[in-house]
């Protein structure tokens, strides 16, 4: 079955959020990982819940709070007196979809142990190297850091979330049908998983497959280097956010029947994939950083 299915499967319970079930998407089919960050409220673990249901993953719900260990996140060795030995106990982690709900309410310490499982799809437990299913697709949720109880994120956590998404308020007509009709948590377990996961994982290869011309990479470095130049930002993309750029335009190309990159596609993704891995210096604010990624896009001619 097509993605389009799945985008008409998840708008019968996220409404009027079109574009943020997308990015979503986009965000999966790449093979990356999702940071949604917003008020409390607008839908996003109700996101989270919806994208697994469609695609038929497994999923586990991990509730990020200050007291939480990283054992409680990658799991423990507890020693087995019949056998004379340590037996491993998988924690959350070894799931399909792993929602990281409220991340930012955990100490740095605990944020630390998703990073290798993020990056390599595997965790190291007592000298052990334990790999983790496919697919593996973090979704994290966070609220504003003006709220009470949050710890910021350090940038190589933030770099390991290819997009970064904010939900947003409904507009007028889609809250009156979120009103009006039943809780969204109920309509989630009459959807239909559109997309098997055997399909899921050759779909993340075919995306990989999609055609990025050398005038694409081209504008591709031209918008990294733009951002290393950018007097605002306290310091420009990496080479890593350039290769996440890349991925996500392919999967964004993907999403839109297409088997090549257009620079549409960068322009569509480039604020979720590269906001979050740019930070204003002191004379700006951290309002600003739209703005100023929007000026390097606009400055750069197609």
């Amino acid at each position: 079955m097509p993605v389009s299915d799945c985008i008409s499967e998840i708008s019968k319970v996220i409404l009027g959020k079109n574009t943020e079930i997308k990015q979503a998407i986009c965000c999966l089919l790449s093979n990356g990982h999702l940071l949604i960050e917003d008020l409390p409220g607008v839908g996003k673990t109700t996101l989270a819940l919806t994208l697994s249901k469609v695609f038929g993953l497994e999923f586990i719900r991990l509730q990020f709070t200050s007291d939480l260990l990283p054992a409680d996140v990658t799991g423990i060795s507890i020693f087995d007196s019949k056998n004379n030995q340590f037996e491993f106990h998988p924690g959350p982690i070894f799931t399909q979809v792993l929602l990281a709900d409220e991340i930012n309410r955990a100490t740095p310490k605990t944020q630390s142990a998703l990073l290798e499982a993020m990056e390599e799809h595997k965790v190291s437990v007592d000298g052990k190297t334990h790999t983790l299913s496919k697919p593996f697709f973090v979704i994290a949720t966070q609220n504003p850091s003006t709220q009470i109880g949050t710890y910021p994120l350090p940038e190589s956590q933030l770099d390991r979330f290819l997009m970064k998404i904010e939900m947003g308020y409904p507009d007028s007509s889609a809250e009156k049908r979120l009103l009006s009709g039943q809780d969204p948590r109920l309509l989630i377990d009459q959807l239909n998983t559109s997309i098997p996961v055997s399909k899921l994982l050759e779909i993340q290869q075919a995306v990989t497959q999609v055609h990025t011309s050398e005038d694409i990479i081209n504008y591709i470095l031209q918008i990294v280097e733009k951002s290393r130049h950018e007097t605002g930002f306290i310091h420009g993309l990496s080479p890593r956010a350039g290769m996440a750029l890349k991925k996500a335009s392919q999967s964004w190309a993907f999403i839109h029947n297409r088997d090549y990159v257009l620079p549409e596609d960068i322009q569509a993704v480039f604020s979720s994939v590269c906001n979050h891995r740019l930070q204003c210096n002191h004379e700006q604010t951290d309002k600003n950083v739209k703005q100023l990624t929007n000026n390097i896009i606009q400055s750069i001619e197609v």
